[in-house]
C-alpha cells in the first residue's frame, strides 16, 4: 500500500496575546481529518531552567529563546506533515523578519497567514478573562507595530486564498478572517 504524500499545509495563526490565536488554532485545526495544533507558548515553557521571555533580561539570551520559538513550531510542522498531518502554528510574529524565518524554514510546504486583530481593548479584556496567564497588557503595543509589519505580506495563488476562505467559512460560520497562502509554489 502506498503512503499518501505529506500534507502541504501549515498555517500560522499570529496576533498580540490575548487576540485568540490558541483559540482559533485549535478550531482551525479541528476541521482538518488530520492535523496538529502547535502553541508557541507551550514551547517557550519546555525551558524549565535559565527561560528568559521576550523583553526580559538578558536581551541577547531572550532574543536566542524567541528564535528558538521560531524554529522548533517549524520543526514540528515538518514532523506533522511528513506523517500527513496539516500543522497549525501559533505564534506572535511580530515583524516581517521572523515571517520571512517561517518562509525560509517551511518553504516547499503551503504556508497560510492569518493575522487577529480583535483590536487593543478586546485582546486586554479577553487575557483579563484568562485564568492561567495574563500577559497582555506589556504587549498591548504590538497592534500597531504588527499592522504595519505584516500588511501585505500574504501573497501566493489565488487558488491558495480561495481555498483558505472557503475553511475559514467553514470554520467560523462565514465569518470574515482571512488566511492567505504566503509560500508561492
Amino acid at each position: 500500500m502506498t503512503a499518501p504524500p505529506p500534507a502541504p499545509e501549515v498555517w500560522l495563526i499570529t496576533g498580540i496575546p490575548g487576540a485568540g490565536k490558541t483559540t482559533v488554532a485549535r478550531r482551525l485545526a479541528a476541521t482538518f481529518p488530520r492535523a496538529a495544533h502547535v502553541e508557541g507558548d507551550r514551547l517557550q515553557d519546555c525551558i524549565v531552567a535559565a527561560g528568559v521571555w521576550p523583553g526580559e533580561e538578558p536581551a541577547a539570551e531572550a532574543g536566542r529563546q524567541i528564535a528558538l520559538t521560531h524554529r522548533n513550531p517549524c520543526l514540528l510542522a515538518r514532523s506533522f506533515a511528513e506523517a500527513w498531518f496539516v500543522s497549525v502554528l501559533d505564534d506572535v510574529v511580530v515583524d516581517r523578519h521572523q515571517l520571512a524565518e517561517y518562509r525560509l524554514r517551511l518553504a516547499d510546504l503551503a504556508l497560510y497567514l492569518v493575522v487577529l486583530a480583535p483590536g487593543r481593548a478586546v485582546a486586554l479584556a479577553r487575557d483579563e478573562a484568562r485564568p492561567d496567564k495574563t500577559v497582555a497588557a506589556p504587549w498591548a503595543f504590538l497592534e500597531r507595530v504588527m499592522a504595519e509589519e505584516l500588511a501585505g505580506s500574504a501573497s501566493g495563488s489565488t487558488t491558495g486564498r480561495s481555498r483558505s476562505r472557503r475553511r475559514w467559512r467553514r470554520s467560523w460560520g462565514g465569518g470574515s478572517r482571512r488566511g492567505s497562502n504566503t509560500n508561492s509554489r
